[in-house]
């Protein structure tokens, strides 16, 4: 059984399309299959940078704030309780906070989270002095010990060292990583910055 010509198009004869109808959807068809591979390129290649992105992350290789000598550097005049101020140290990229908790204790963490660099923010509704929060994964973190509580994480968050000077200003004088306590963060960095005062102060050749 055969099937119909087509119905000729408006000004057309016979059962085909005329020649600029036809060169117009082959145009088309080529234009739509460019798109196509264009777009499985795209969708290929930016897969293929997010595992290998979130691979080097997991082992360590990309930078972690805390790595590196650390120069002292004066982030607020003063902090009261319950107040949270944002800084960098110890480079322009090192996103930090420093928070007063409401029994007066001070504590600065690296807003680089451990999972895969996203910035962290403060909760402040979150329990008596809030949290730490990832909203790229939902990740948490206890904003008193920066110990991991929720989320995938693989660690803490890496510390910034804080000082009080007589006059109440709050300085960030070093760092420490996840797991290091703060001695062994701040001998690291006078190790790589001040040797003659690490050994001054007993900071030893591997605290």
């Amino acid at each position: 059984m055969s099937t119909p010509d087509p119905r000729p198009a408006d000004g057309a004869t016979g059962g085909t399309l005329p020649s600029e109808h036809t060169a117009l959807v082959d145009r088309i068809a080529a234009d739509s299959l460019t798109t196509r591979r264009d777009y499985l390129r795209i969708v290929a290649t930016v897969s293929g940078g997010l595992a290998v992105g979130s691979t080097a992350v997991a082992a360590g290789v990309l930078p972690r704030h805390g790595d590196g000598a650390a120069t002292p550097v004066r982030i607020a005049d003063r902090i009261t309780r319950g107040q949270a101020v944002a800084f960098a140290y110890p480079g322009a990229d090192d996103h930090a906070v420093a928070v007063r908790l409401a029994d007066g204790t001070l504590v600065g963490w690296s807003t680089i989270c451990t999972h895969l660099a996203c910035g962290v923010v403060r909760r402040p509704d979150h329990g008596p002095d809030g949290d730490l929060y990832c909203p790229c994964h939902e990740g948490e973190f206890d904003i008193r010990t920066g110990e991991v509580t929720a989320g995938p994480p693989p660690r803490a968050l890496p510390r910034v060292l804080l000082v009080e000077d007589a006059r109440g200003a709050v300085w960030a004088v070093g760092t420490a990583r996840s797991g290091e306590s703060d001695r062994t963060g701040l001998c690291r960095g006078l190790r790589e910055r001040d040797p003659d005062l690490a050994d001054r102060i007993d900071c030893g050749s591997g605290s």
